[in-house]
């Protein structure tokens, strides 16, 4: 079979790759369709750290092929939903709704593959750039026919990720109001996030005018674009003022509730910290650098209660979030269908990634096999 192999410089298709047979608890899966993702970008670049060679992808749906010995949920032929969260199910925190915190749910590396003969490592325990891939059985989420598998297969990661982040790591609520930094896969989901609790105002800030049109058909109320000599906290500012005759009250009082930097970079980060007003909220869900930092002003914590927080992928619990959206596509709460910019075929990836550094991609989706 092929898939795209990152060799610890660049990533190309290769053939002559191999997969193992699945184990008592895990699943050999047919990928359909796959999202291209920053994550596997990052790989390529170096800004994350990773064993090479590997077999990128992790946002991925199927059908499965086979199964262990011990997995009953599903069987060969169904269609499936595939993330990375290959958590334990055992620890206490698998135990009390938080499998995002287990221990054995992050980085994950493993050999499932072989690439000319040679171990080849998977990636976020997913790998789902090629035809084939091995996963814990828990990875596998089954859906039903209603749901495209190029639509389906962004639940996994972007969707989850965007809209976890304000389900399950927020309170926002019916009145609230929140911005968006950075209108991709990720924030265009917690721009719909935000719009089905009820958010008042949901302002999305992106560098790409462009992007106005597709914030605004997922929620935005208002666009802000970024760039050189725009002050972005002032101008979120100016749309959420303190009061009718000022615009930043005492201590910096006026502007959001929430602020999900969707980009993960420290100056943004900063800003969305500078334009929450009293109490308000900042959630990092970007990934930079591994030794990046956030210069932050102490007072907005200490006198303000001001809050900083991550989300890991929204802190998703696979097997109650995903049939959670899926219901909610069905009910035409949450889209699916419209995330989806382009797809391609999997031997077309780079220009899938040469349109998403463009800025032209909501997702692109890489065809990786017949449904």
């Amino acid at each position: 079979m092929k898939g795209l192999v990152y060799d610890g410089e660049k990533a190309a298709i290769r053939d002559h790759l191999e997969v193992r047979d699945p184990g008592p608890t895990e699943v050999e899966v047919r990928i359909v369709a796959a999202g291209l993702c920053h994550s596997d970008l990052s790989v390529i670049d170096g800004t994350i750290p990773w064993p090479a060679p590997a077999v990128l992808g992790h946002e991925g749906a199927g059908i499965v092929e086979r199964t262990g010995s011990a997995v009953t949920h599903v069987q060969p032929g169904d269609r499936v939903v595939l993330h990375t969260l290959a958590s334990c199910g055992m620890c206490k925190f698998c135990n009390t709704g938080r499998p995002a915190w287990c221990r054995r749910s992050i980085g994950n590396a493993s050999q499932p593959f072989t690439l000319d003969g040679e171990p080849a490592w998977n990636f976020a325990a997913a790998s789902y750039f090629a035809e084939r891939t091995v996963v814990q059985a828990g990875q596998c989420v089954p859906i039903g026919d209603d749901i495209p598998l190029e639509s389906a297969c962004l639940i996994g990661c972007g969707v989850l990720t965007g809209v976890g982040s304000v389900f399950n790591r927020t309170e926002l609520g019916l009145g609230d109001t929140a911005v968006v930094f950075g209108v991709g896969g990720v924030g265009l989901n917690v721009i719909q996030a935000c719009k089905v609790k009820g958010a008042q105002r949901i302002i999305a800030i992106d560098t790409v005018a462009e992007k106005q049109a597709q914030a605004r058909l997922f929620g935005a109320t208002d666009f802000v674009v970024a760039g050189a000599g725009v002050d972005s906290v002032a101008a979120v500012r100016e749309l959420l003022p303190y009061d009718d005759e000022q615009v930043t009250g005492p201590f910096g009082a006026g502007g959001v509730d929430y602020a999900f930097d969707c980009v993960g970079h420290p100056e943004v980060l900063n800003a969305a910290l500078e334009m929450l007003d009293w109490g308000g909220t900042a959630v990092v869900i970007g990934v930079p650098a591994p030794t990046a930092t956030v210069p932050a002003r102490i007072g907005n914590f200490t006198h303000v209660e001001r809050n900083l927080i991550g989300s890991r992928a929204g802190s998703h619990r696979p097997h109650y979030d995903i049939p959670l959206i899926v219901d909610l596509y069905r009910q035409g709460e949450l889209k699916l269908d419209e995330l989806v910019t382009q797809t391609y075929e999997l031997d077309d990836w780079q220009s899938a990634v040469h349109d998403l550094e463009a800025g032209k991609l909501a997702r692109g989706v890489l065809q990786v096999s017949d449904a």
